[in-house]
């Protein structure tokens, strides 16, 4: 059964003391479940490490909310580590929980951020979106969501983490468009100033930046990526798709504990 912090639902691991306790957020329709590999690699290579991961706002076993617009999302999960007593901890997140995790630690106490195959311009993303909004906002929503998972590459994971991605998931209308409203109403210019601010507050705080992907980041974007925060990590794990997490847990939990 889960613990609750801050009316978030999570699982708590280990004890406080002189190491940054860690954050886990997931992706989008996933929920807290995503994070047991690299749990379970963390325990063997840093036992009683403080680690919590929660269920985002509307997913797992945390309440749904009617908007969920991202610093929204951020307010409510730094409740939720406050209440769970986490200080300044490092925040990784996968996909949309890699882009809160960015917007959590340019507004927040963190020592760090990891970002799990999450790109913080979101400009042809958001083209895409807005051509599937039509069927996003009938029943055609599934048909979209499917077919955004078929590019993820999940058959590139072992089966227990396939069988992870199949059934730690709860897909619905809601969470698509209310997670995504903030791309569908904002021009793309306004999203890369957002997130390019962003990665101006980390760097005058000082955050060690590590983006983790399961390719190569394209030349464009790993150009703003090091223009914007030219003291970010970089680390492909490859032949992982879009859960490299998911593929190489005790390399992410090396990463962690680096």
């Amino acid at each position: 059964m889960p613990e609750y912090f801050g009316g978030l639902a999570a699982d708590s691991h280990g004890t406080a003391d002189d190491r940054p306790p860690l954050v886990f957020l997931h992706g989008l329709t996933y929920d807290r479940r995503q994070w047991e590999p690299v749990l379970r690699e963390l325990a063997d290579i840093d036992p009683g490490r403080r680690a919590v991961a929660f269920d985002l706002p509307g997913h797992g076993g945390s309440p749904r909310r009617d908007f969920y617009r991202s610093e929204e999302v951020v307010e409510v999960v730094h409740q939720a580590v406050t209440a769970a007593g986490l200080d300044a901890p490092i925040i990784v997140g996968h996909s949309l929980g890699g882009a809160l995790a960015t917007v959590y630690a340019a507004t927040h106490p963190a020592r760090g951020v990891v970002n799990v195959d999450q790109p913080l311009l979101v400009g042809g993303f958001r083209d895409v979106l807005l051509q599937a909004e039509p069927r996003l906002r009938g029943p055609g929503w599934r048909q979209v969501w499917e077919s955004m998972v078929a590019g993820m590459h999940v058959d590139l994971l072992p089966p227990a983490a396939r069988e992870l991605v199949r059934t730690a998931t709860t897909p619905r209308p809601d969470l698509l468009l209310g997670y995504w409203a903030e791309l569908l109403d904002t021009p793309a210019e306004e999203l890369t100033r957002l997130r390019t601010r962003d990665m101006a507050a980390i760097r005058e705080r000082g955050i060690p930046y590590h983006h983790v992907s399961g390719n190569p980041l394209p030349p464009a974007y790993r150009s703003w990526l090091e223009s914007a925060l030219p003291e970010v990590a970089v680390t492909v794990l490859p032949d992982s798709g879009h859960f490299p997490h998911l593929a190489h847990p005790a390399e992410l939990a090396k990463i962690l504990t680096g």
